[in-house]
């Protein structure tokens, strides 16, 4: 089989039908590269139909087009498409007829070009996309994930047609793995071929090997299955993300077919929990959404690798899929790097969120989205559940419980060797009975005026549990959304069910956590969320009441652009939040400390929801603010905390008063070297310090300084205001502007800052909190020439900074 990137020679163009003519000249061709967001630089509106959940952006209809030259040998080849993610409703057209479509914007499908191409001949491809009101959060639009080509021969191996399962793991430490291979003949007459399959180590060395013949008569289809036995397998694990290949080949055949795999085993049950390999493993979750920041929906593999690294090194072990399909690029990464995941299947079934969501495609897709879900992650170690929905509102009724059971079964007969879940926010179950229960349950009216606790409150009530029962029994875990109230309560109506936390709120987690670790059937926590992003904006910030009218409902007014609710920011810096997650992980022992801004101290919070955390910086830098009160928050793991300032004790606060390992103290601000020190018992348990700063100057760093060229490589640039000794400067954002010559190209900036006008594809940005983000991508469009690149960044009174990447092989 030979697979090429379909990622150069395309141009988008907004859709127009085919009476566009008459009126005059057509809209003007853009030349792009897929994965491409046709939505990223669209002209954000307050007035848009997406409202804060789209971060104002407007809908797009886009069409994609570009040529492809057929050689003649193609007549006796099978041409398929892959497209990994098209959002939505995309439409695939060779020469101008149907070739195939699919109604999910984040499904992976293939779409067989092979009726409709002329060997010989130039053909056009051409790909329409239309996304609308169709979504709660920003989804980009067009081709954001890559585009394939796969070229076979009549007789070949089946689209994703090579399976690894690890069988079991005996006592000695042999693994059984079965490598089932699915053979197809398009051809007219029978084809007799032998399929080799090699096993290599993760080090490369072979391992095994074995020799199957196998005959597949025209237009059939069969399976030949190899058995291997490793000694002493290096085993894939969170800790030891360690990876096998799997190669395939076919009698003349060029190249094998090369599949990545882990050995495994996966259990889980009431009274052990989740067991990965026979050890005990709690799932440190975060929630992500798929966007990529700055470079908007577009799914390249160095930024989907980057946000997995980050996540991880901030103490997560597992992701969430929010609420979507991972793509290929970042399942690829949380494999090398031991990042379980849950993959999820969509937002809705049947009954809609927004005005055109794909609820009205549900019932006829999927089954074929599921079918493709499983496709796509079969092979990769690191997914360990499957997602069938978020917060579905027919999980309480009768046909709901009967479709979870079907959908279940499905995924069931397509991979038995992986757990089903269901994200369920019980409260939305009980929804039609909400009046009836306002008057009845004692408490839930004044409950109800805080989310946190009326989501709890209505998920504890006879009446969720009575409704959720039949659907919840249809999976291997209950995914529970805000409903930690059932954790204790079904331990004892329920023995045998085994809980996740789907979806928490952050600022819980002191509290969450400590659960987790007490109940053996609860076996996990997924934050809401890990990494901030576009759109249902605001969601996370605190409200002040000086601010003026900037709600709308929970979001936040325009220009908000981010919902700023993230552990990490869109630019991958950690928040404050993070570290007191890591505290109660139990993953840190240096204390954190965090100071709510002075310059909003005598403000009034209007508005602080659930998924907000203080609105706190981790610096002692505040120009203009000496001799003023300043609240410093502690994050420890210890009884007691005590800060200095300068040398001197200036207060001393216990732990746990307010939430669990934080302590509240309030100062007077004086430049210097404030120290927190952790006290348990009267013993220091540790100390951690910040530092006024000096002056500051302009700094720029990248991730890394070495690109490969032709594969749109990446490098993440910080552009930073720190004073000599690298200490942040805060509280002096200036405008920064960057220029990008040679092998490269600046792919998208931004800052933090959750509400700003700016636009991704600008050269400058405004930091925000000392900093901002520069992406900077290997080559122009289809390029691949090796070189330098060299980044300046200027800004007004500071000298420019600059550095120099490497592209090359």
């Amino acid at each position: 089989m030979a697979t090429m990137p379909l990622a150069d020679g395309w141009t988008c163009r907004p859709f127009e039908g085919p009476f566009a003519a008459f009126g005059g000249a057509p809209a003007g061709d853009d030349t792009v590269t897929v994965p491409h967001d046709a939505l990223r630089d669209a002209v954000r509106d307050p007035a848009a139909p997406s409202g804060g959940g789209g971060a104002y952006h407007p809908g797009a209809a886009v069409r994609y087009r570009r040529t492809l030259t057929a050689p003649p040998e193609w007549d006796q080849r099978i041409v398929r498409m892959e497209v990994q993610g098209a959002y939505r409703h995309a439409q695939v057209f060779v020469n101008d007829e149907l070739a195939g479509h699919h109604a999910d914007g984040y499904a992976r499908f293939m779409v067989d070009l092979t009726p409709f191409l002329r060997p010989g001949a130039e053909n056009e491809l051409r790909i329409e996309t239309r996304a609308t009101v169709d979504s709660r959060w920003y989804s980009g639009a067009g081709l954001h994930r890559p585009v394939l080509l796969h070229v076979d021969p009549l007789a070949h191996i089946a689209p994703d047609g090579v399976r690894v399962t690890t069988l079991g793991i005996d006592p000695e430490g042999v693994a059984a793995l079965e490598v089932a291979v699915t053979l197809t003949n398009r051809g007219h007459s029978t084809a007799s071929m032998r399929v080799r399959t090699a096993v290599h180590g993760p080090d490369g060395a072979p391992l095994d090997q074995d020799s199957i013949p196998a005959t597949v008569a025209p237009g059939a289809t069969t399976v030949v299955r190899h058995r291997f036995h490793l000694e002493h397998a290096a085993l894939w694990s969170p800790d030891h993300p360690l990876l096998h290949e799997a190669r395939v080949t076919l009698d003349g055949a060029d190249d094998p077919r090369i599949v990545p795999f882990g050995v495994r085993t996966l259990t889980v049950d009431a009274r052990r929990g989740l067991r990965i390999n026979g050890e005990s493993v709690l799932l440190r979750g975060a929630c992500i959404h798929h966007d990529n920041g700055p470079l908007g929906a577009v799914a390249l593999p160095r930024a989907e690798e980057r946000r997995i690294a980050l996540l991880r090194e901030a103490g997560f072990n597992a992701i969430r899929a929010a609420h979507n399909p991972l793509s290929v690029a970042m399942l690829d990464a949380c494999d090398r790097l031991g990042m379980l995941v849950m993959d999820e299947l969509g937002d809705m079934w049947t009954r809609g969120k927004t005005a055109y969501d794909h609820s009205f495609d549900f019932p006829r897709w999927w089954r074929e989205d599921l079918a493709a879900l499983v496709a796509k992650d079969q092979n990769h170690p690191s997914v360990i559940m499957y997602s069938i929905g978020n917060e579905i509102i027919e999980v309480g009724t009768p046909h709901g419980a009967a479709l979870a059971r079907d959908m279940a079964e499905h995924l069931r007969a397509l991979d038995p060797t992986r757990l089903i879940t269901n994200g369920v926010n019980v409260a939305l179950a009980v929804l039609d009975e909400m009046a009836e229960m306002r008057e009845s349950e004692a408490g839930l009216n004044e409950q109800m005026a805080d989310p946190a606790q009326g989501f709890n409150a209505l998920s504890a009530t006879e009446s969720a549990t009575r409704r959720i029962e039949e659907s919840s029994a249809a999976l291997d875990v209950l995914g529970l959304n805000y409903a930690d109230s059932r954790y204790e309560l079904d331990r004892e109506l329920h023995p045998h069910r085994v809980l996740v936390g789907s979806e928490t709120f952050p600022a819980q987690i002191g509290s969450l956590w400590p659960q987790v670790e007490r109940h053996s059937h609860v076996i996990g926590d997924f934050t809401w969320t890990g990494w901030d992003y576009l759109g249902e904006v605001g969601i996370g910030a605190v409200t002040y009441a000086e601010d003026g009218d900037v709600l709308s409902g929970l979001e936040r007014a325009y220009p908000y652009l981010t919902a700023w609710c993230g552990d990490i920011d869109i630019t991958g810096w950690r928040r404050p939040m993070s570290y007191y997650r890591e505290i109660v992980f139990g993953l840190r022992t240096e204390p954190y400390i965090a100071v709510r801004r002075p310059s909003r101290s005598t403000d009034t919070v209007a508005l602080q929801t659930p998924w907000a955390w203080s609105d706190t910086v981790s610096s002692w830098t505040w120009r203009g603010h000496e001799g003023r009160a300043a609240a410093v928050e502690v994050y420890a793991d210890a009884d007691e905390v005590a800060l200095e300032l300068g040398g001197v004790e200036v207060a001393r606060a216990v732990v746990g008063e307010r939430l669990p390992r934080v302590a509240d103290l309030e100062i007077e601000y004086q430049p210097g070297t404030l120290v927190a020190i952790a006290l348990r018992g009267g013993v220091e348990t540790g100390r951690t310090s910040l530092f006024t700063a000096g002056e500051a100057v302009l700094t720029v760093t990248a991730d890394r300084d070495r690109l490969v060229a032709g594969v749109r490589d990446l490098a993440y640039v910080a552009i930073e205001l720190r004073d000599a000794a690298g200490v942040l400067v805060v509280d002096g954002d200036v405008p920064v502007t960057v220029a990008v010559r040679g092998a490269g190209r600046l792919a998208g900036m931004c800052s933090a800052n959750p509400c700003t006008e700016e636009r991704f594809d600008a050269r400058t940005w405004v930091t925000f909190d000392g900093r901002a983000l520069a992406v900077v991508e290997a080559g122009t469009p289809g390029d691949d020439a090796s070189g330098t690149i060299e980044v300046t960044v200027t800004a007004p009174g500071l000298a420019p900074a600059t550095l120099t990447l490497t592209v090359g092989d």
